[in-house]
């Protein structure tokens, strides 16, 4: 048996016809940045998430660093963002001098904790990043209404929830001031290579990003602001349309690959199964699960030939890149989930087979954790 964590190739066979065509028209064109087909994504991913403005650029990170330069954040400002996260939310944070202050997960949902926003805030806060981890929305209501209080303004990361849903309005509809997605090839909505965008209602907002992601340039050699150079070029952004059409039926598929493991794994002794809050509509980019003994589990899962990973294994406050300066922090369920998680292969082209193959390695690898030495 071999299910690998995540499969990049499936995707391409189900849509080999519409991606040759998609590249062959790009080429054919010979316009490979900010030309037609990045015009369009843009046009058709803002109507996606329901958003008035989509400004595409390199990457995931690329999209939360402009926002906040957009915004006019850095040194000396703080920006509140989850202590449990893949690391990129806080290195655009400090990319643009400004400070990250943690703010620890709900321990249901593992995102951002709304009951915990308000104590994080100084006199130098100017924003909060909620996450949309894993696929799960952030609780955002709560968060926009502390935000709204002391006029701060809403970033939304969701790099891991393309079409995920909140109190029945799609990620990007305008709850918070602008929200970032990544579209690195293993999103729901991956690009074959690296790719980024930001929707937002704010018309202003979205001409800055425009500036920021093309030298401070809207005519060629003139330069109105210090900026950078960071594109969607014309290859990926007619590669996600492709792949954009069938994003609702993808996302779809792994809700029922996700319902499966929920049922076939309760009960599990040793195994907590994710949660789904009743206002939550997850796209399950990841299927985490905790787990006491993660690495020893991970082991027993690959001598099986499953793939798995740990969705992240080093808090973000202990890597490197941040020594010194989260010495302080006590951040304990960033600390423990670090130990805990453990993520199950998951995909729109996982047959039931091999979801259920996985379900039973699971209670096999959990089992024999429960056996007594002898």
């Amino acid at each position: 048996m071999s299910i690998p964590f995540l499969d990049l190739k499936a995707p391409y066979a189900e849509l080999r016809d519409e991606l040759d065509a998609a590249y062959r028209r790009v080429m054919d064109s010979g316009w490979f940045l900010l030309g037609p087909e990045l015009e369009a994504f843009e046009d058709e991913f803002a109507r996606y998430c329901g958003a008035r403005h989509c400004v595409a650029v390199g990457s995931g990170c690329d999209a939360l660093e402009l926002s906040l330069r957009a915004l006019g954040i850095g040194p000396g400002d703080e920006v509140l963002v989850p202590s449990h996260t893949f690391i990129a939310t806080w290195l655009a944070v400090t990319e643009t001098g400004a400070r990250p202050v943690p703010v620890e997960p709900d321990e249901h949902t593992a995102t951002m904790d709304p009951a915990l926003v308000r104590a994080a805030i100084t006199p130098r806060t100017k924003a909060i990043v909620p996450v949309h981890l894993y696929g799960h929305p952030a609780d955002l209501d709560p968060i926009t209404a502390v935000a709204r209080e002391h006029g701060l303004a809403i970033l939304e990361d969701a790099a891991q929830a393309h079409g995920a849903g909140y109190r029945g309005r799609r990620i990007g509809s305008g709850t918070g001031t602008a929200t970032a997605f990544s579209f690195y090839p293993g999103k729901n909505l991956g690009a074959m290579g690296d790719g980024g965008a930001v929707v937002t209602d704010d018309a202003e907002l979205a001409e800055s990003l425009r500036l920021l992601r093309n030298y401070g340039s809207r005519e060629k050699y003139r330069h109105e602001v210090p900026a950078t150079n960071s594109r969607l070029d014309e290859l990926q952004a007619a590669f996600l349309r492709v792949k954009l059409a069938r994003l609702d039926e993808w996302n779809d598929r792994r809700r029922a690959v996700a319902a499966r493991y929920l049922t076939g794994l309760a009960g599990t002794p040793g195994l907590r199964l994710p949660a789904v809050a009743d206002w939550a509509d997850p796209v399950w980019h990841l299927f985490v699960v905790r787990a006491d003994h993660r690495d020893e589990a991970r082991s027993a899962f690959a001598t099986r030939g499953i793939g798995t990973l740990a969705h992240y294994p080093v808090a973000v406050h202990r890597s490197e890149a941040y020594t010194g300066l989260g010495d302080f922090w006590h951040l304990p369920i960033a600390d423990r989930l670090a130990g805990e998680v453990l993520s199950l292969p998951i995909g729109p082209h996982m047959s039931d087979d091999d979801v259920d193959a996985v379900i039973a390695a699971a209670r096999e690898v959990f089992a024999a954790e429960k056996e007594p030495a002898r």
